[in-house]
């Protein structure tokens, strides 16, 4: 039998390993809820077998999926490290993001972002290889064709920044989604500083 694992918690990543165990088991398949990264929260999985389900929403929580159905049991950081270490070690390194703000209808950065700037050099300084990805945003305050233009505006301006310090121009990608996708929604014509940003991704 081979569990589906769907995701939960309106679509937050999370991630989990999903194991199958020996036939001399009665244990076919073993799936761990791994625990969140930095500031990201732990989600949530609904592991779907033939007879029942159960939602996964604790960190370091396990499905053990059997002939009879799908049990709970709470595993810890120790267990998982000792018994699955190895392909942990396997696994590629997750993306880390950082968000940095721009003063209102500028491409300046705000003086509480320009650490998180120094922060991000220093993590890209010990990455040979790797991706960053740059995305700018806008509030909605302008029109939606000029909030474009700033949005990219305000990502070829981070990428500058990166490519100064020593990250070369062809490990970066940079676009603007304008008005387009907020943190926090408003109405038209609302400054919000929270959508004045850039995000930074490192693959």
């Amino acid at each position: 039998m081979r569990p589906a694992v769907s995701r939960s918690a309106g679509g937050m990543a999370c991630a989990a390993l999903v194991l199958m165990a020996g036939c001399s088991t009665p244990i076919d398949d073993r799936i761990v809820l791994l625990p969140g990264t930095g500031d990201r929260p732990t989600g949530a999985v609904t592991v779907k077998a033939a007879k029942g389900d159960l939602l996964l929403s604790q960190p370091y929580q396990q499905a053990n999926v059997s002939a009879s159905g799908v049990t709970a049991e709470q595993s810890s950081a120790e267990k998982v490290q000792a018994t699955y270490g190895a392909m942990l070690a396997m696994q590629p390194e997750r993306p880390r993001n950082w968000v940095v703000y721009f003063v209102v209808g500028a491409d300046q950065l705000t003086a509480e972002s320009k650490p998180v700037l120094d922060e991000l050099r220093a993590a890209l300084s010990g990455y040979e290889a790797g991706e960053v990805v740059v995305t700018g945003h806008t509030d909605r305050v302008g029109s939606v064709t000029d909030n474009d233009r700033l949005s990219l505006v305000r990502a070829n301006a981070v990428r500058d920044l990166l490519i100064a310090a020593g990250v070369p121009a062809t490990r970066i990608t940079a676009s603007g989604r304008g008005e387009r996708s907020p943190v926090v929604p408003t109405a038209d014509e609302v400054a919000e500083a929270r959508n004045r940003r850039v995000e930074i991704k490192l693959r």
